[in-house]
């Protein structure tokens, strides 16, 4: 099966002539690698994740050597990111101390988990948090992501602490983080591309390596 494949409409056809460079043992752990060439690009490349797979857009005039060059630059520099990001936010212990910074940054200290911890079967929700016991959980999906949003995601279960409905009083405790706004309109343009609604580009608030 070909590894670049066409989209319709405002992207031209990727050329078929043998598809990408074998990615093995680096790249590849970043998926499927789609590349859409548009005739509205003239020199610009750009990378980002969508439903699972890594997404290419180059200019339409790419020559086939041009397309595996960039492709196999752009997957590894995309990888390269992801795992920083990984690093930085450490495992369970890590961001146990990530939320309580938070916790005392924005909401006074007067958010107290009593666990925090990443998970991986959690694919329809970011994050969930039991205030019976105090624990909240993160979609490992978030690791991929920019640490604001992964902030954001870690105030809103940490005001769940002490509001756990969604009236205007949580809203408002939720509001107290500077980057609520940019955060949740990141996380409706990731789930906008995953439901297949978005067009040939990527929306504007998606994560972009160029």
């Amino acid at each position: 099966m070909p590894a670049a494949r066409a989209r319709r409409g405002a992207e031209d056809a990727a050329p078929a002539d043998g598809g990408l460079p074998d990615l093995a043992g680096g790249p590849a752990a970043l998926g499927a690698v789609e590349v859409r060439r548009s005739a509205r690009r003239r020199r610009t490349v750009t990378a980002y994740r969508e439903k699972g797979r890594t997404v290419v857009l180059i200019p339409a005039a790419f020559s086939p050597a041009e397309e595996r060059r960039w492709v196999a630059q752009m997957v590894a520099k995309l990888q390269t990111r992801e795992e920083r990001r990984r690093r930085s936010l450490g495992g369970d212990d890590e961001l146990m101390a990530r939320a309580r910074a938070l916790s005392a940054a924005h909401l006074d200290g007067l958010a107290e988990p009593t666990s925090v911890r990443w998970v991986d079967n959690q694919n329809r929700r970011w994050g969930s948090c039991t205030p019976a016991d105090g624990s909240i959980r993160l979609s490992s999906r978030l690791r991929a992501m920019p640490e604001y949003v992964v902030d954001y995601v870690l105030v809103h279960e940490l005001v769940h602490l002490l509001e756990p409905g969604h009236d205007e009083r949580f809203w408002a405790h939720v509001a107290r983080y500077p980057r609520a706004e940019r955060a949740r309109g990141f996380l409706e343009g990731v789930e906008q591309a995953a439901s297949g609604a978005d067009g040939a580009e990527p929306d504007p608030a998606a994560d972009l390596v160029d």
